[in-house]
């Protein structure tokens, strides 16, 4: 079955009254130049075609973090903002939301380290709003108690719960 898939079979039709061996080689000459022709041009095609997906992908800018050089070849002037949150996570999701082009720098020269956040500056006002989001959550996270916390609350209320129920036990007295 494999031979009957490789092999391909070539019409040539020939207008004459008598053919010649000189005649039928000059025919099948040019069907071979014809094939390569086409072969070559079908190559072609495809280079040009991948060449062209090549260049519409480098156009189309990426969104969110970047590295610091992508940034840079968008040709666009960069503003940055210094964050000491280690939770830098946090902030990733809000300038994901807001699509906005950035890149982070750590500066471990300092204990505890910081962040530089760098993006473009014409993206100042999408960057405040995002910013403030970030702050705005990440305060109300240390506003509220840990769930450990929590727990040793309810703990605790149980126990005095349990403590009370063992004291009016005691005033009645055992029962008969």
């Amino acid at each position: 079955m494999q031979d009957e898939v490789n092999e391909k079979t070539i019409s040539l039709c020939v207008n004459g009254g008598k053919i010649t061996a000189r005649i039928l080689k000059a025919a099948m000459l040019k069907a071979l130049a014809k094939m390569e022709q086409e072969k070559r041009n079908g190559k072609q095609k495809k280079m040009e075609k991948k060449a062209v997906q090549k260049a519409e992908k480098g156009a189309a800018k990426s969104h969110g973090k970047q590295s610091m050089e992508k940034l840079m070849k968008q040709g666009c002037q960069l503003s940055n903002i210094e964050v000491t949150d280690g939770n830098i996570k946090s902030f990733e999701k809000c300038a994901r939301k807001y699509s906005i082009d950035f890149s982070l720098k750590k500066d471990t020269s300092i204990s505890p380290p910081r962040y530089f956040v760098f993006f473009k500056a014409k993206d100042v006002d999408v960057m405040t709003a995002a910013f403030k989001e970030y702050t705005g959550k990440s305060l109300s996270k240390s506003k509220k108690p840990s769930v450990r916390r929590k727990l040793e609350l309810a703990k605790e209320r149980v126990a005095k719960h349990r403590e009370r129920e063992k004291t009016k036990q005691k005033e009645r007295g055992p029962e008969h």
